[in-house]
């Protein structure tokens, strides 16, 4: 069976899943979708496609006879995208995060689940060596019971465009990223957070474009965000730089390389600091990384009639704590991470 695309929304976002579906045989892209009708047909005439241009998605929809809708607008405009493409009888493979708000997110979610539809959600920071090789270490009890865990993400993006005008765009459209690898390393849902958002001197942003964040996790695991939008030198890595503490060790992974860590050995004198041993990782996951990573898990999961790892029902939990960070900054307390 081929699937059936149209592409919604043109912009720089749509170059990687435009190459991706250029390279799969059960897939073909039928049809170009932007509110600007020449974005759409530049877009076709760039990546080499056939396919013709709309300012409508459920016209283009009709016209094609489209399965699978691409859904790489911006943030505002994803509930209207993705409910279109649902009650048109379409998939949805969607651009983070999810709504820029979560009563949004929940109608959303809410439809594809009535529609019995697959709505799934692009989480490409899942989909690398070297973040599953960091979780296999948490979940092989290496470190023993994880107990804390932090990550560091200070990039200087100078971006331009929509993202320079947003309330809190690093929160809002970056921190998705991190929030949800935090809930895949370290395999529980978050309970709480408290949250200060702000900007700092320096910054080209209108909005916050800089946070500190304290989750409460199950099982009373903690976890302690730091990052910024803002940050000229001595940047991070895109995947942020991670530390988990557990009850006999601790790992670290930097984002561009491969995680490591030191375990306790055991030792019947008693020490002010316990010895430790140095252990460093192999990947054992051979997928492909990024973008072609989430989209493969993506169309395997269609193809397998099964649920892919961010459809929008777990994917929820990772934006509601975005908009529970941004809740807790404006009101200037903790607050609950409500799915």
């Amino acid at each position: 069976m081929k699937h059936k695309i149209i592409v919604a929304g043109c912009g720089s976002m749509s170059k990687a899943w435009i190459e991706h579906a250029k390279t799969r045989d059960d897939a073909e892209i039928v049809g170009f979708m932007d509110i600007r009708k020449e974005s759409a047909e530049a877009a076709a005439q760039k990546f080499a496609v056939s396919a013709p241009a709309f300012t409508d998605l459920a016209e283009a929809i009709r016209a094609t006879g489209a399965s699978i809708v691409f859904d790489v607008t911006i943030p505002a405009a994803h509930k209207k995208t993705v409910l279109t493409a649902l009650n048109n009888g379409c998939h949805v493979f969607g651009e983070k995060p999810m709504a820029d708000s979560l009563p949004d997110a929940r109608t959303m979610t809410n439809a594809a689940v009535r529609a019995k539809k697959t709505y799934a959600v692009m989480q490409n920071r899942r989909y690398l060596k070297n973040i599953r090789a960091f979780r296999e270490t948490l979940t092989s009890g290496k470190i023993g019971t994880p107990g804390f865990f932090t990550a560091d993400f200070f990039i200087g993006a100078h971006f331009g465009g929509f993202r320079d005008a947003m309330e809190s765009p690093l929160v809002l459209d970056m921190a998705i990223h991190t929030f949800d690898q935090a809930r895949f390393i370290i395999g529980a849902d978050p309970v709480a957070v408290y949250c200060r958002e702000f900007n700092p001197p320096g910054s080209w942003y209108k909005g916050a474009a800089a946070a500190v964040c304290t989750f409460e996790f199950e099982n009373g695991i903690m976890f302690s965000y730091r990052g910024s939008w803002c940050a000229e030198g001595l940047n991070t890595s895109w995947e942020a730089v991670w530390r988990v503490t557990g009850s006999s060790g601790s790992a670290i992974w930097e984002g561009s390389g491969m995680p490591y860590g030191e375990t306790v050995v055991p030792s019947a004198e008693k020490k002010f600091k316990s010895d430790t041993a140095r252990f460093d990782v192999t990947p054992g996951w051979n997928g492909r990384e990024g973008h072609n990573g989430c989209l493969d898990e993506m169309f395997s999961a269609l193809n397998e009639g099964r649920s892919p790892e961010t459809v929008c029902t777990d994917n929820i939990k990772s934006v509601a704590m975005v908009f529970a960070a941004i809740e807790s900054s404006r009101k200037g307390k903790r607050v609950h991470v409500r799915f």
